[in-house]
């Protein structure tokens, strides 16, 4: 098979499609790998890098697009990118539909095969191919958090840690999934209170056996969130519902009821966010403050640590991307439940189901 890797053209996006470790393996089943030039700079990975593994280097997306029959991405196509994408190709990257309907309807127009690494489910109910950025999402919310709330950038004013005599700041969590897990222990390793909450109590019993005694689980519900916002100083929203949208947990009215320079990191962004005042932002330009408050919203939080989140991405990708360029889609998604799932759009039809139900008019 032909796998193309394009440079990733999203706001601030450095992490990349592969590894050169990734092409190396593609190229010993005798398969031909495409590389953009300059794809894989932002991770650490240079044109020579992949020369040398056999991937050929392309000038241009263009020629990345027209000559392969799979490509291989790390963030959805863009609007400057939807014209490239060819009827019958095979698109395999995050892609976030119910967030978009642009999206959806352009990658239908397009009689593409989408298949969605977020989409991904093992027999368990874990998604392997979110995982991994899930992890680095999850301890980045922590670093920013901690970032956006200094005095200079509108923030309270207040060091997670605290210091002898001053008590440490406070960490509310949404979500006891890996982002949510992941955020409560670094916020915990920085010495924050930290208060987590979710409605699967197996979770909050894991939270409970594996972090420290200052991180408190409790059941989520909107009174306890109504009473935790008020006395917070950092809210991580890490809530996520396979393929759909968000719950919105948050409501627009409920930020009264925050403290001047409360920050909100919404990593659900992706997934339409579950805080109501969150859109999309940028690494460029990553906040904005809606009474007082301070909101993050980067939609590709692990694209600011590009090395780290690309080889983590391709740790869990490869195997699939063998499977798939060895055997085609078709066989791929017959024999491999987990790989199935993950189809989202196939040649103008969507097959998913949340996606359906978040835009009834396809």
């Amino acid at each position: 098979m032909i796998i193309g890797v394009p440079k990733e053209i999203k706001n601030n996006e450095s992490r990349v499609g592969m590894t050169p470790a990734g092409v190396f393996e593609l190229t010993k089943f005798g398969h031909t790998v495409y590389i953009q030039t300059g794809a894989g700079e932002g991770s650490g990975f240079s044109d020579n890098d992949y020369k040398i593994v056999g991937a050929v280097i392309l000038d241009t997306i263009g020629q990345v697009y027209a000559m392969s029959e799979m490509i291989v991405k790390v963030k959805e196509p863009i609007r400057e990118e939807y014209n490239y994408v060819q009827k019958d190709q095979l698109i395999f990257t995050y892609f976030h539909f119910a967030s978009s309907e642009e999206l959806t309807q352009a990658m239908l127009a397009s009689k593409a095969v989408c298949i969605a690494y977020e989409t991904v489910e093992d027999a368990d109910g874990t998604l392997p191919l979110l995982t991994p950025m899930s992890e680095v999402a999850g301890r980045m919310a922590i670093q920013q958090g901690a970032k956006f709330l200094e005095k200079p950038v509108k923030g309270r004013g207040v060091l997670l840690g605290g210091v002898p005599g001053v008590a440490p700041g406070r960490v509310l969590v949404l979500g006891a999934g890996v982002v949510g897990t992941q955020a409560a222990k670094m916020a915990a390793g920085l010495g924050a209170h930290v208060t987590i909450l979710d409605i699967n109590m197996k979770r909050l019993r894991h939270i409970n056996d594996v972090l420290p005694s200052h991180v408190v689980t409790e059941y989520s519900n909107e009174y306890n969130i109504r009473r935790h916002i008020k006395s917070h100083d950092l809210i991580i929203g890490g809530v996520l519902l396979k393929g759909s949208k968000a719950p919105k947990l948050i409501s627009r009215d409920m930020l009264k009821d925050m403290r001047s320079g409360t920050v909100i990191v919404d990593v659900a962004v992706d997934q339409g966010g579950c805080i109501e005042t969150t859109r999309p932002t940028t690494h460029e330009d990553p906040i904005f403050i809606i009474n007082d408050v301070v909101h993050y919203c980067v939609t590709n939080m692990p694209g600011a640590v590009p090395h780290t989140s690309t080889m983590a991405l391709t740790n869990v990708t490869l195997p699939y991307i063998l499977k798939l360029a060895n055997l085609g889609w078709e066989k791929a998604c017959e024999i491999d439940d987990s790989l199935n799932k993950g189809l989202n759009i196939v040649k103008g039809k969507v097959v998913y189901k949340e996606i359906r139900e978040a835009f009834k008019t396809l």
